[in-house]
């Protein structure tokens, strides 16, 4: 918790004006989701370019291709997560 002195509050108007009481309860952090695309190479790279024609994540935010192996991948929820799935073509891709 940060305290501040009359005379102390010249220095947050220096800084900006920042509100002491914003500093003392800052607001909750936005959650934070994962996005998992699978399919196939072309199918994955032409989704991501479509979420950033939309503006909604850079192509650069997301990871690497990695391959799936034989086996499959396990997914590991933390306590409380859910899960839902969307099925659909995948873009057209321009050829």
């Amino acid at each position: 918790m940060l305290c501040f002195t009359r005379q102390d509050l010249r220095v947050l108007q220096e800084l900006g004006g920042l509100d002491p009481l914003r500093l003392a309860s800052p607001s909750p952090r936005p959650e934070r989701l994962r996005h998992l695309v699978i399919g196939s190479p072309e199918g994955v790279r032409a989704t991501i370019n479509l979420l950033h024609v939309l503006t909604y994540a850079e192509q650069a935010a997301w990871s690497q291709l990695v391959t799936i192996p034989p086996s499959g991948i396990l997914i590991t929820p933390e306590q409380g997560e859910v899960f839902s799935l969307l099925r659909r073509d995948s873009p057209r891709l321009e050829r």
